[in-house]
């Protein structure tokens, strides 16, 4: 589990309000909720939520619960439960022992809908759910009242136990709230609170044949649990007078107040759990934890640090108003935080073999590496250097263009941490393709440098044959193309180079042999990180982030 992050003072319109309460001893203690559906993996815009909810019971100092708004059961399932709690911890917060679900709460929640039916404030309504719909009116016109609505006190209870006792199919009838079908708000046009679901639930089993709806049991369980802030996105402000109502109908231990900020959009990103689930069953990527998603399963896969996440997310602020922000500033904080915790290593992505024809035969030697620039007490490692090694393809023209200072016949190259070389000949495959160089090396520029003074405008990473390991690299992009995908048809904004997969790469033997999951900079390369799908004999390493941002100039070019 990650360290207990530090609380950070922070000044938002939300920390202003919970500031003035206390000014006023409103409350004795603050109390805000973290409160996920079990339906599917959190992402990164939950990561605004929790990072807010958890930070303002850290700064304040309060608490913070953890709760499950598990009134679903079609849709929920306990993977999804331990990957929520996994995801929290990853991000630096805890719950300690405020860990609750909606599900603690159905016994309750039940009694108190009894109530609202003897009060005269709650019906059972036969028809069904397009029926509903349909009579709910528009944005423009009032709804019409249900042909069950005057229904007696006695008749409902009586249905709506008989619902309870699993009496009737799946849409035969549902609970409503009687408040005003002729509301401005058409949240307030007696809204569904219970619906018949003969579904196994992931906690209570087949106990329930009825379940509340999310309206109707969010604002009670917050109730339940004390919350004083209960803190939502924009599109739950048409929901708060349905959340006000029930809390002043009903005999509630307090009373909590809404208040909604914006949610988090990024640019070539859709945070929509419709959207992300369809990803993951129509095959598009390869599930929930697939690098290339948003979900931060996806981001600890691929290496993303959890304190690059909380950067990002106290740059973004607490806004009132919905706006988009440039993934740009997402990568910016993964790459100032990689560049200050990250190891460098050497990897070559696309191997081509150089072999220093005056070096000789049988020989070898070891040279001293730099494992941080910035770090010292990051320490040094051994390289072998030989007669044959590996460079990048890209970093050889046969016949290069004016300002191509790497390596062409003739011309002479620094390699990092070794020596001059010169390319002295070009070997090439029957297609006529480059497939190995020949070279000399000066011995008087070990380290780098020559004694006489002589500067080379390039210097280049490399591999020794012998002493590096064959790896799979994975090159992962934006999944989508399009800085603004429509989530309607977002297959047709899908990014074709998503993913490109290196399965020549070679890697230091150290990098291979090692098991440790923390990012690393290969040098000239970006960062990169071991994939869970590494074996004994078959290491995977996948790219965090490039050194710089190539892909939206690459998708400007068309």
């Amino acid at each position: 589990m990650t360290e207990p992050v530090a609380p950070e003072v922070g000044r938002d319109f939300i920390r202003d309000i919970i500031q003035a309460d206390l000014d006023q001893a409103k409350y004795k203690e603050i109390v805000t909720r973290f409160p996920p559906e079990p339906n599917g993996y959190l992402h990164i815009g939950h990561a605004k939520s929790i990072a807010l909810n958890f930070g303002i019971a850290q700064e304040f100092p309060g608490r913070c619960h953890l709760r499950f708004d598990d009134t679903n059961p079609v849709k929920e399932e306990q993977e999804y439960i331990d990957s929520i709690q996994a995801d929290v911890h990853w991000l630096g917060y805890d719950w300690g022992k405020n860990l609750f679900y909606a599900s603690d709460y159905f016994d309750r929640l039940y009694e108190w809908a009894e109530k609202l039916i003897r009060d005269g404030l709650a019906y059972v309504d036969d028809q069904s759910q397009e029926e509903i719909r349909l009579s709910r009116g528009t944005l423009t016109e009032p709804g019409k009242n249900s042909p069950f609505r005057d229904r007696s006190v006695e008749e409902n209870l009586d249905l709506f136990r008989r619902m309870k006792a699993g009496e009737f199919p799946n849409g035969a009838r549902v609970l409503r709230a009687k408040i005003d079908m002729s509301s401005g708000n058409i949240n307030l046009r007696d809204p569904v609170l219970y619906r018949i679901l003969h579904a196994h639930h992931p906690r209570t089993g087949t106990k329930w044949s009825i379940y509340p709806s999310y309206d109707y049991a969010h604002g009670q369980s917050d109730a339940i649990e004390g919350i004083t802030h209960s803190i939502c996105t924009l599109e739950f402000e048409d929901h708060r007078p349905l959340y006000d109502w029930f809390i002043e109908k009903l005999p509630v231990p307090s009373k909590p107040h809404q208040y909604e900020m914006a949610r988090l959009n990024l640019t070539y990103t859709l945070l929509s759990k419709r959207v992300l689930t369809q990803l993951v069953r129509d095959g598009h990527v390869a599930g929930w934890d697939d690098p290339r998603m948003p979900t931060m399963a996806g981001m600890r896969r691929r290496g993303v640090p959890p304190a690059a996440l909380r950067e990002f997310v106290k740059r973004i602020g607490v806004a009132k108003a919905n706006s988009v922000v440039d993934v740009g500033m997402l990568e910016f904080c993964i790459r100032e935080e990689l560049n200050r915790t990250s190891q460098r290593r050497m990897a070559v992505l696309k191997p081509l073999k150089v072999v220093i024809e005056n070096y000789p035969e049988g020989q070898s030697e070891e040279l001293e590496a730099i494992n941080h620039p910035d770090d010292p007490s990051a320490g040094t490692r051994k390289i072998t250097f030989g007669r044959e090694l590996y460079i990048e393809q890209d970093d050889f023209m046969e016949n290069p263009p004016k300002k191509f200072f790497r390596l062409s016949p003739g011309n002479e190259v620094r390699l990092r941490y070794a020596y001059f070389v010169k390319c002295t000949g070009v070997i090439k495959n029957d297609k006529g393709e480059v497939v190995e160089l020949r070279c000399t090396y000066d011995p008087a520029t070990k380290g780098g440098n020559a004694p006489d003074g002589r500067k080379v405008k390039a210097t280049m990473h490399w591999l020794p044959a012998a002493n590096s390991v064959p790896a799979e690299i994975r090159i992962y992009n934006q999944l989508f193309a399009n800085p603004s995908p429509d989530a309607s048809n977002f297959a047709a904004d899908l990014n074709p180079n998503s993913l490109e997969i290196l399965s020549e790469a070679r890697i230091e033997a150290s990098v291979a042999e090692s098991n440790s999951t923390e990012p690393m900079q290969f040098e000239r390369q970006g960062y990169f990180v071991r994939d869970k799908d590494s074996t004994p004999g078959k290491p995977v390493f996948s790219r965090t982030i490039g050194l710089r941002d190539t892909f939206a100039k690459e998708v400007a070019k068309g």
